[in-house]
């Protein structure tokens, strides 16, 4: 390795491969974010139900490998040896320039930062390591939060320094075809500078610093166009060949799974937790959303993505099907195949898509709510409302400003990886919930960690809410 061009690629990819594999193995990245929510149903599935009950302590598989990060540790020292080493293929191969090695470590540095933004999210305090060990396990204590929160800030604002907003068109900080491929092959597949200023907003958000949550989300507001991302449409939003479909600049920051690459999969999708008859040949869904909870949720008319009328049958049915079974199915994702509607089959092709303009939008207006900017916040929130059939929002129809626009946010990012985590924000935000409130302050939103580590590790201790 590290003699030609073909290796910096290849160590690359790599690296965004175990992210992706991190983000999906046993459908990780909806367990931590959707599940935990405790808003969902959990007809059979013993582990589900123990996260949604917050019982993150329980003997179970899933559970404990749920608990433990080496997924996301793997990521980190790939990117740390990607850092170390890919400068030995400028001396060797003259093709390789140094404006392509900047790139490539600029996406290094991202990948390596969002992996710890994850585990800071999920696990809080958690070992800061930024040199590779292969071959060997580094013994570190874990650092605090509040330190590796601002580290994460640190390298994903050098990256955005050497990210382009889009690859293979000349972009000054990516000169020409980026490793000889044109602009749809890196669409939607490679982080860009929106990307790194998304994760950005988030991380300012999880950290209650919403001046910088509205300055990041600014450069995104005033970029976005350059980088070829658009408004979604609701068609697309919920075809099996629309937004969640292949890859394409759209997806803000996401990790696909391409039909025609044979990337699809029967596990590591959404669709595996929540679809079932009629949309595909299941009885009964992993989970999902009562008509009572649909109800309440999607209870204006109107509304694109899901309405009912007065006598409580559907009108728009994009998000669910079966509404009035047993089981409504939140079909809103559902990439089958190649993306065809044929109920017979079970693998799936969808991409997990961490962040899109709506989502850029509607955490814009939360902060500039937050900020007390009302015309700005309710400015964000009705360019939403209105891309889904809804009537300009008014305090007397519906009601507080920062309700509305986490209301919003879930209706928008359902079975997206959010709501968790919006959960959390809300909470700190209106402070009028003395359970979650005590949760927060006692560190429970956080997960254990497993036993197999601390017992690895002796200069670990474990999250103190879990002792």
């Amino acid at each position: 390795m590290w003699e030609k061009i073909e290796d910096t690629r290849a160590k690359l990819m790599g690296v965004y491969a175990m992210t992706k594999a991190a983000l999906v193995d046993r459908n990780a990245f909806w367990l931590y974010g959707e599940v935990r929510s405790g808003e969902y149903a959990i007809p059979s599935r013993m582990d589900l139900r123990a996260i949604s009950a917050n019982e993150l302590n329980a003997n179970d598989p899933t559970l404990d490998a749920l608990r433990n990060w080496r997924r996301w540790y793997a990521v980190v020292n790939e990117a740390n040896i990607f850092l170390e080493r890919a400068h030995e293929v400028l001396e060797k191969d003259e093709r390789y320039t140094q404006n392509n090695l900047n790139v490539d470590l600029a996406q290094a540095r991202f990948l390596r930062a969002f992996a710890y933004f994850n585990m800071t999210r999920i696990w809080g305090d958690v070992p800061l390591i930024t040199s590779s060990s292969e071959g060997s396990f580094m013994t570190k204590k874990r650092e605090e939060k509040e330190k590796l929160m601002a580290w994460i800030e640190v390298e994903l604002q050098q990256a955005a320094d050497h990210l382009p907003i889009r690859y293979s068109v000349n972009e000054p900080e990516q000169l020409g075809n980026y490793y000889n491929e044109a602009t749809s092959r890196w669409d939607g597949a490679l982080a860009t500078k929106i990307a790194a200023y998304a994760i950005m907003a988030h991380l300012a958000a999880w950290q209650e610093n919403y001046p910088d949550v509205a300055s990041y989300t600014a450069y995104v507001m005033d970029n976005y166009t350059r980088a070829n991302i658009n408004y979604v449409a609701t068609s697309s939003l919920v075809s099996p060949s629309g937004f969640f479909f292949d890859k394409h600049s759209s997806q803000m920051f996401a990790f696909p799974s391409i039909w025609g690459h044979v990337e699809a999969n029967f596990t590591g999708q959404v669709e595996e937790l929540t679809l079932a008859a009629p949309v595909v040949n299941k009885s009964i869904p992993d989970m999902y959303y009562t008509k009572e909870t649909i109800s309440a949720v999607f209870n204006e008319p109107k509304d694109e993505r899901f309405s009912i009328d007065t006598l409580g049958n559907p009108v728009t049915e994009n998000y669910f099907r079966n509404f009035n079974g047993r089981y409504p199915i939140l079909s809103k994702i559902k990439c089958i195949q190649g993306g065809n509607t044929d109920p017979s089959f079970r693998i799936f092709s969808s991409a997990l898509v961490f962040s899109r303009l709506e989502d850029m939008v509607l955490l814009r207006g939360e902060a500039l709510a937050v900020l007390g900017d009302r015309n700005g916040a309710v400015e964000m929130l009705d360019r939403i409302r209105e891309n889904r059939g809804l009537a300009l929002y008014t305090e007397a129809n519906n009601g507080d400003l920062v309700d509305a626009i986490f209301k919003e946010r879930r209706r928008e990012l359902m079975a997206e990886g959010h709501r968790w985590y919006d959960l959390v924000r809300y909470h700190k935000i209106k402070n009028n919930d003395p359970d979650f409130v005590q949760l927060i302050r006692e560190g429970g939103i956080y997960w254990p960690i497993a036993e197999s580590l601390l017992r690895q590790n002796v200069l670990l201790e474990q999250n103190n809410y879990w002792q």
